[in-house]
């Protein structure tokens, strides 16, 4: 198994969220099931079980009583997809409580969670988040034009073909809309939120127009809003806002909306077997997702605490990232995609940082020398994550 990034808790119970196949259950698997002389320390219950499902759904106290019956007791109880089940979490909640009994419980989704019994483990359970394979985590097998074609959910690793790789995120396209949507019963009219999943691909990394989506499907604004709600809580996307000094005010702009991985947004909007060519303006829309992806990634596993967000002007240019964290000046971030950047490349980033005075401005890309014009960093991406997330220094401290 490829070492991970994220560091568990050792001591104290904890939420696992991530989408499906991103690699929880692995993770947990080899970080605390495999004892010594063979034994499984941990206690394992997978919900994705129909047996094991409707065995607690009809009586969740069970898992107690059960629990109290082992001899050895379990070093940890570990919970698979617990979102299917989140009545269990009052028995949880009970047994953490005792101080007798840690839990790590995995989730492929929130939703069910906000409105059922997780309120209960608030301070009580870290919420930790999995994402697919960054950069680093590949280390000498990551290769940026596979990202950017295929993602990098795990199961691809083990793929040898394109076709093999097609179909397998395709299926997983499809597993979310038969697992996540149809059986959960989040929507009711699938049809147009199958539309929807296409035209929120399409519009990944675009400022969202919510009537423009509603026309195009045939419902309404606030179903659209809905719509994207659905796909966050599912953990398959996340909203990046509109940058503002204040967060009140940064919510009354529209936000864009990136999917979690490339190739899961490729297979939406059926451009799997589209070659994305360097210089093209496809190819640059895929190079600012992967950034932004991993910027949003490696700011979770090193907890560096910064609100992401973008920041465009009344005549529409754009700052791709702006990281923000308390009353510091933000850290401004430009992706560009060319291998080559020059003094004309910097000289439009250059003037909107006038907008934030004593701010650092950093533009990303695939150029391998570093240079500074006027002030901007301009550095390789990979390097400009490094000295953003993994430095020591903390800019403007």
């Amino acid at each position: 198994m490829i070492p991970r990034l994220i560091q568990l808790p050792k001591k104290e119970s904890f939420f696992l969220f991530g989408p499906r196949g991103t690699g929880k259950t692995t993770l947990l698997r080899a970080a605390l099931m495999s004892g010594k002389d063979g034994k499984r320390p941990a206690y394992y219950v997978d919900l994705l079980s129909e047996e094991v499902y409707d065995h607690y759904l009809r009586q969740p106290q069970l898992l107690e009583a059960e629990l109290l019956a082992l001899s050895p007791r379990p070093s940890i109880v570990v919970i698979d997809e617990v979102q299917r089940l989140p009545k269990l979490l009052n028995t949880v909640h009970r047994m953490i409580e005792a101080g007798r009994w840690r839990f790590a419980l995995t989730g492929s989704s929130a939703r069910k969670l906000k409105k059922g019994a997780a309120n209960l483990l608030a301070g009580r359970a870290f919420t930790m988040r999995l994402f697919p394979l960054t950069h680093l985590e590949l280390g000498a097998q990551f290769d940026l034009d596979e990202a950017l074609r295929w993602g990098t959910l795990p199961k691809l690793l083990e793929l040898g073909s394109d076709t093999e790789r097609q179909r397998y995120l395709r299926s997983y396209v499809l597993t979310y809309l038969k697992e996540e949507i149809v059986a959960e019963q989040i929507t009711r009219r699938l049809e147009p939120f199958r539309q929807f999943l296409e035209i929120s691909a399409q519009m990944n990394g675009k400022v969202i127009n919510y009537a423009a989506i509603a026309r195009d499907t045939g419902v309404d604004t606030k179903t659209v809003q809905s719509y994207f709600q659905i796909l966050e809580d599912t953990l398959v996307g996340f909203h990046l806002p509109a940058f503002h000094a204040s967060v009140r005010k940064s919510q009354r702009q529209a936000p864009k909306f990136y999917w979690f991985d490339s190739g899961v947004r490729r297979a939406l909007e059926d451009t799997l077997d589209l070659p994305s060519k360097p210089g093209t303006s496809y190819y640059g829309e895929l190079f600012e997702h992967w950034v932004i992806l991993e910027a949003m990634r490696l700011n979770e596993y090193h907890e560096k605490g910064y609100r992401l967000s973008y920041y465009q002007t009344y005549s529409e240019s754009e700052i791709d990232l702006v990281l923000s964290r308390g009353r510091r000046p933000p850290l401004l971030v430009e992706i560009k995609s060319t291998d080559r950047v020059d003094e004309g490349t910097v000289r439009a980033s250059a003037r909107m940082r006038q907008a934030f005075p004593g701010s650092r401005l950093m533009i990303l890309s695939r150029d391998t020398v570093a240079k500074k014009f006027e002030g901007v960093e301009c550095l390789h991406w990979q390097q400009g994550l490094k000295e953003i997330f993994q430095s020591p220094r903390r800019h403007q401290d």
